[in-house]
């Protein structure tokens, strides 16, 4: 194509009128597709903030047992059978963080063992051995996801049937 350049100029600006109006009405379009897609996330969220609302009710009425009454009453069953939440309703792990399986930490005040499951840990409790290590008392738990770990009372970890 041999244009001389004021006959390139003329087309190129001819081609940019065009496209304007074009380009107005995707603006308008991503403007209200991200109006709609806001109104989703806020109605999600409250979704999400109902759910936690309505599983923390089920835990104070005492709906789901608490990881020291599961394990008490357990004489089998695998750990990763139950979705565990904190009292304040979040979702959480046992054991440590990046671990392929979940497990609880058991001491006698001289040794540590790393239940596996939930007989296991029957075992080590109906023994008197106590959550934790020794001068570290408590479950380990993690955030799915995350590397953020840290000891919290057993008393306060819920365990309730996994979905699905």
């Amino acid at each position: 194509m041999q244009l001389d350049p004021d006959e390139l100029g003329r087309r190129i600006e001819e081609l940019r009128a065009r496209m304007r109006p074009l380009e107005q009405e995707l603006a308008g379009l991503r403007a209200e597709r991200d109006v709609l897609l806001t109104e989703l996330r806020r109605r999600e969220r409250l979704e999400q903030v109902k759910a936690r609302a309505d599983l923390k009710s089920a835990m104070k009425e005492g709906a789901f047992p608490n990881l020291v009454d599961l394990v008490a009453a357990s004489d089998s069953g695998v750990l990763d059978d139950y979705t565990y939440n904190l009292r304040t309703g979040g979702v959480v792990r046992l054991g440590f963080p990046g671990a392929r399986a979940q497990t609880i930490g058991f001491s006698d005040g001289r040794q540590v063992a790393q239940a596996k499951d939930l007989a296991e840990a029957q075992r080590y409790y109906s023994a008197g051995w106590d959550f934790g290590a020794p001068g570290r008392p408590g479950v380990r738990i993690h955030f799915p996801g995350t590397r953020l770990e840290r000891l919290v009372d057993p008393a306060d970890v819920f365990a309730r049937p996994r979905e699905g």
